[in-house]
């Protein structure tokens, strides 16, 4: 089959590589009809290549059909249509019986310390081969996949696999009462659909960007926005803006991508010219994160507000403003989405008629498997208007 795979610092390329199978009696491989491009397959690219191998098969938002079933499934038949959780959780240990589908115990990677395997995401998450490719093996078939029906187009339930439940547990987060207003940093795809999310639910939603095309976007649908000029005039505006209190929750939807740290760039960029056994340590522990996004929302955030990080972070030594935070009595609230937490509500909302968050036009670009390479360095330097990408295999 054909795939995307990852082949060294900033190159991916479509490959043939063999295709999957049934490894277990609880698997099912499924023929991928769409699988997203997400921000953060943009990290694979560059900090988090020292966790990269050569063929490695990226990607981690799919739609498709149920081709075959291992023995012991029994919610799954061929001919299924479903979804894939980025995440891999097997739903029934401690952790998914608690909603923490994202720190699955059963799929956590104690070697490394983290969190829930991820489809097509480094050695980190367990280097399980992704959704960017014709088919994909999917573990836990009876509770894992979500199933949807037929006749809606993929964009209709695609986004079920991470954008929708990561930006939906973003402003859950948030905590937000109905006179609240919420400040979002960054207007990509996770961005973007938080604020439609907000202003479906009633709030007012103001969100700071530097690319037009992208300000566009959430303002049709009646975000006021802001562009990212400099923080300090930013920062007075949203004051301006919220009768010099600031914001009752800010969104960081940026994360790691941020820009206006050339120091802590510059030092990424040592780390990864490194060889991998030197540079792996140093990107787990050293201050490598560009945190611009994140002292933004600290300084603009309401005292007694809320922030809700959703943009991912890496290093584990970047200096914290623990004093403001405290001072200001700060909430702070992140994590990888809790996919199947949400799924059943957001599911709910889609199969309403109207396409109330505009999902079906959220995608920017439909391109081929083939179009990969291009595509994740147009993503990458945010040209041809480019938002979200499906691909279609």
């Amino acid at each position: 089959m054909k795939a995307v795979t990852w082949q060294g610092k900033g190159t991916m390329t479509v490959e043939q590589v063999p295709d999957p199978r049934i490894n277990r009696p609880d698997d099912a491989i499924i023929r991928v009809t769409s699988s997203g491009l997400c921000g953060s397959d943009l990290h694979l690219y560059d900090p988090l290549a020292p966790f990269m191998e050569e063929g490695d098969i990226v990607g981690h938002e799919p739609i498709g059909v149920v081709e075959e079933v291992g023995a012991g499934l029994t919610s799954l038949q061929p001919g299924d249509r479903v979804v894939v959780p980025f995440n891999i959780s097997c739903g029934t240990c401690w952790m998914c019986s608690r909603g923490l589908h994202s720190q699955c115990e059963t799929t956590q990677n104690v070697e490394h310390g983290t969190g829930a395997s991820l489809f097509g995401y480094s050695r980190l998450y367990g280097q399980v081969p992704g959704a960017q490719a014709e088919y994909l093996r999917v573990p836990f078939g009876d509770t894992l996949p979500i199933k949807v029906p037929d006749g809606p187009p993929d964009d209709r339930f695609v986004f079920l696999s991470d954008v929708l439940p990561t930006a939906w547990q973003a402003v859950e987060y948030a905590g937000l009462q109905p006179d609240d207003t919420l400040l979002v940093l960054g207007a990509g795809p996770i961005g973007d659909m938080c604020a439609r999310i907000a202003l479906h639910r009633g709030h007012r939603v103001i969100v700071v960007d530097p690319v037009p095309e992208r300000r566009a976007r959430v303002a049709a649908y009646g975000a006021e926005v802001l562009d990212l000029a400099d923080e300090v005039p930013t920062l007075a505006q949203v004051r301006e803006l919220t009768r010099g209190r600031g914001a009752d929750a800010v969104i960081d939807a940026v994360g790691m991508e941020a820009h206006g740290s050339p120091v802590a760039e510059s030092m990424a960029k040592v780390v990864g010219m490194l060889p991998d056994r030197m540079s792996r340590p140093l990107m787990r522990s050293a201050g490598v994160d560009r945190l611009a996004a994140l002292h933004l929302a600290i300084d603009a955030v309401r005292r007694g507000g809320t922030i809700s990080v959703v943009g991912v972070y890496g290093g584990a030594m970047d200096p914290m403003p623990l004093m403001e935070l405290f001072d200001k009595q700060v909430q702070l609230r992140m994590g990888q989405a809790n996919v199947h937490r949400w799924s059943s509500d957001i599911l709910e909302l889609l199969m309403e008629p109207e396409d109330h968050l505009g999902v079906e036009s959220f995608a920017t670009h439909h391109l081929a498997l083939d179009d990969a390479p291009a595509a994740y360095r147009d993503f990458r330097d945010k040209r041809d208007g480019m938002v979200k990408v499906l691909f279609k295999p």
